[in-house]
Formats: structure tokens, C-alpha cells, sequence
């Protein structure tokens, strides 16, 4: 309950800001810069950042998440246009929160006109059950945003048990493989599988495949093998704060 004044105030006061980590093509040859994905952090009242894992659950739990995405989308597309970020593409998290809430999505489609960039340079993104628990509002956001041009992807992949079935309905350019399976396939069969699934459902469907929470070079080597396409994780890349004066790197 603390943390519902002090997001509010953030958001007020402009006290949030984002950070980007990069998603790294594991195919070296074929001659792809990667993209980068924008996560938020909160400055607390000591000027102090706070990580999502902190304020989120409670941004979740009391309906401020849409606030938070509504902040994110702006100041994100604010930035990329004004150069802040050198980026080929980035991604924006969506929470299932937005994908409920009735105005979102004008509110998405008039920033993304509005914005000086090219709608092909903007990946939008939701978590598996957040799309499964909106299903008809994610295909109707997902149809309209890729529509303007942008792509989607589908965050944590394989945590829900009805994956697959649902994947057929959401017309996604991206799947996220779900970390905790990624993290230590170079040490458990039954994880290496599992990524090996959903990269070959990927594939036949003609989807892209990015595995989180890639860790460490042995995880990297496994991925390569099995042929899944970018990487993101401390191995590759950690987080970096961005800002109105400073470039993507």
C-alpha cells in the first residue's frame, strides 16, 4: 500500500526513466544490428532508482500499470524520435492491465502517428498470459498496431499451459522463449528441449525467436546450435540507462 503514493508522485513528478537492453542476432553472418528492448526504472524521493521488481507488483495489484505504460509509450517515442536512442528497432512492454483498459489503444495508435519515426522501427510486447487472459483485446491491438506497420512480440513464451493452442490467433513477428527455461539448458535436457520446441514452432510459423535470460557463453553456444535467432541476457548485454542526452550505447 506504501508504494501506491510513491508511484503516483513519480509519475507526477516525472520521476521515472528508462533503460534499454540489447537483443543480439546469435547469427553473426547475417548482417543484422539487433534491437533493443526499454525497460522502466523509478527514482525514489532520495534520487535513488528502484528496479520494477520492487514497484510493479504493487503498479499491478492497484491499477496504475495502464499509467505506467501510458508514461513509457510517450517518453519512448519522445526519445527515439529526438535521437536520444540509436537503435535499429525497439521494443515496448504493454501490461495486460492496457490491453483492458478501453482507451489504450487510441491512445497507442495516436502517439505512434504522431511520432517522427518509422512504425517499422517499433516492436510492441506482452507477456503470454496477459494475451491469453485479453485474448480478443490483444488480436484486435496486436492487428492494429501491426497495421500502422509495427511489430509485436509475445513476452515469456511456454509459461502457460495452452501456448500453443493459442499462438495460431495472435499474429506475432517475435517469440520471447520463456527464460527459466534458457537459463540453464546447457545443464538440464528437459529445459534444452523445451527451447528446441518452441524455436521449431517459430520457424514453421514463420516467427522469430529471441531467448531470455541467456546467462552464460555455454548457453549462447546451445542456442546457436539449435538455430534460435537472438539472444538477450547478461551474457550479451546487461541494461543501460538512456536519457534525452546520451545515444543507445
Amino acid at each position: 500500500m506504501q508504494w501506491i503514493p510513491r508511484i503516483q508522485k513519480a509519475l507526477d513528478d516525472d520521476r521515472l526513466c528508462l533503460y534499454a537492453q540489447k537483443i543480439v542476432p546469435l547469427d553473426s553472418n547475417q548482417g543484422d544490428a539487433g534491437f533493443a528492448e526499454l525497460l522502466v526504472r523509478l527514482i525514489d524521493e532520495n534520487n535513488s532508482e528502484v528496479l520494477p521488481s520492487a514497484f510493479m507488483p504493487a503498479a499491478e495489484r492497484f491499477g496504475l500499470m495502464a499509467t505506467v505504460d501510458r508514461w513509457v509509450v510517450n517518453k519512448s517515442l519522445q526519445m527515439y524520435s529526438a535521437g536520444a536512442m540509436d537503435f535499429a528497432m525497439i521494443t515496448i512492454n504493454l501490461s495486460g492491465q492496457s490491453l483492458s483498459d478501453p482507451d489504450f489503444l487510441d491512445y497507442l495508435v495516436e502517439k505512434i502517428n504522431r511520432a517522427d519515426v518509422n512504425p517499422y522501427q517499433l516492436c510492441f510486447e506482452v507477456t503470454e498470459t496477459a494475451a491469453i487472459g485479453n485474448l480478443a483485446n490483444a488480436i484486435r491491438l496486436i492487428t492494429t498496431v501491426k497495421n500502422l506497420g509495427c511489430r509485436f512480440a509475445l513476452d515469456d513464451f511456454g509459461s502457460g499451459l495452452s501456448s500453443f493452442t493459442y499462438l495460431k490467433s495472435l499474429p506475432v513477428d517475435f517469440l520471447k522463449i520463456e527464460g527459466s527455461f534458457v537459463r540453464d539448458m546447457d545443464a538440464d535436457p528437459v529445459d534444452r528441449a523445451m527451447v528446441e520446441s518452441i524455436n521449431s514452432i517459430g520457424k514453421v510459423m514463420g516467427i522469430s525467436t529471441i531467448a531470455e535470460f541467456v546467462e552464460s557463453e555455454a548457453v549462447v553456444q546451445y542456442l546457436r546450435e539449435i538455430g534460435v535467432d537472438y539472444g538477450q541476457g547478461y551474457a550479451l548485454g546487461r541494461p543501460r540507462r538512456i536519457d534525452s542526452r546520451a545515444g543507445g550505447e
